[in-house]
């Protein structure tokens, strides 16, 4: 009776070790994925604020057009300049995006080692 109870107890001391491991590989993982969104937001937001001040001073370029040629020439720049920005930028992001997916995937992996709970046989 007292070897049953002892192999009972220790498959409980597995299984509880197999649960801190699963509760902490959780928290790193969730805690990498906040540190990719972070940086998604990052960029995103910087993008946002460049482009805004990229707007605004074309839009006052255009203000200050004397002909209607001038004004064409300063929103063809424009475009040209908001174009290729808009195409930097969504590489970017898509680098950032690409890295994020792969962090918890490469971390479950590491985080999450198969174990084998052994049972005591009656």
């Amino acid at each position: 009776m007292a070897k049953e109870f002892e192999e009972f107890q220790k498959a409980g001391e597995e299984f509880q070790k197999v649960g801190k491991g699963g509760f902490d590989a959780a928290v790193k993982s969730f805690g990498e994925v906040n540190k990719g969104l972070q940086a998604i937001t990052a960029e995103v937001t910087d993008y946002s604020k460049k482009t805004f001040e990229d707007g605004t001073r074309a839009f006052e370029q255009l203000m200050g057009a004397k002909t209607v040629e001038q004004a064409i020439e300063i929103q063809s720049q424009y475009a040209k300049k908001a174009y290729d920005a808009y195409m930097t930028e969504m590489s970017k992001l898509g680098e950032c995006i690409s890295a994020w997916l792969r962090t918890p995937i490469s971390l479950s992996s590491r985080l999450w080692p198969r174990r084998r709970l052994r049972y005591a046989r009656p």
